[in-house]
């Protein structure tokens, strides 16, 4: 079990890797599917890394004003987690500014909707990271409904179909897209991510010192 320090200074470490590199560990340890689909694009910041908690619902009609258990899965995320939210909705708005101040004030370092959101120039004044797949100013009540929590849940993938996420794996994403961590390889990806880097970084560094590509891959090997 991580402590909560552990889990901070993993998450910090994450962010200042880039998700080609995560993806490129992931393969090398026989992880190939762990992208997902392109579909995910940043509406507010441009890079989001945590830990998965988990909320899945569906479309189903409604009578009433609310989604009382709507309410309830988002005040049980912690700090540094991010609310992944898996569901059928189309052209429905799953996550909004209020959602977003409310799971802040809780830690919450960002989401990541597989669905609608909206609010989406007040989610950047609050500078609340959000990776989706669709903005819509259509809201969820009387349409769809949160069924369960902190179970696990499929995201669409890009090299797959559906990409399981778990509660606690970790989610990066950047401009390149996103990618699941499974907590039992978070530890070991990082390391390795980092490592890449660091690779990079050299290669960049000889590349403006007028070396040749082809010199840099014969002294680093391919990055």
């Amino acid at each position: 079990m991580r402590t909560a320090q552990e889990k901070k200074d993993i998450r910090e470490r994450y962010l200042a890797v880039d998700t080609a590199n995560v993806a490129d560990t992931l393969d090398k340890l026989g992880l190939p599917d762990q992208g997902l689909a392109a579909d995910f694009v940043p509406y507010s910041g441009e890079r989001l890394g945590g830990w998965a908690y988990t909320i899945a619902g569906q479309t189903q009609p409604y009578e009433g004003t609310g989604d009382a258990k709507k309410m309830e899965a988002c005040a049980g995320i912690s700090e540094g987690e991010i609310s992944v939210w898996s569901g059928n909705g189309v052209g429905v708005c799953y996550f909004g500014e209020l959602i977003a101040i409310g799971m802040k004030e809780r830690g919450s370092v960002g989401a990541l909707v597989d669905g609608g959101i909206r609010d989406v120039r007040w989610l950047r004044e609050h500078e609340f990271p959000v990776f989706a797949r669709y903005r819509t100013p259509t809201q969820s009540i009387g349409r769809w409904k949160v069924t369960s929590w902190q179970e696990p849940i499929s995201i669409p993938g890009a090299t797959s179909t559906w990409v399981a996420v778990a509660p606690g794996d970790f989610v990066l994403a950047d401009e390149d897209g996103a990618i699941v961590i499974p907590d039992a390889y978070v530890e070991q990806v990082l390391a390795e991510a980092e490592s890449l880097t660091v690779t990079e970084v050299k290669v960049r560094e000889a590349l403006r010192q007028g070396r040749t590509l082809a010199e840099c891959l014969a002294e680093f090997g391919h990055v």
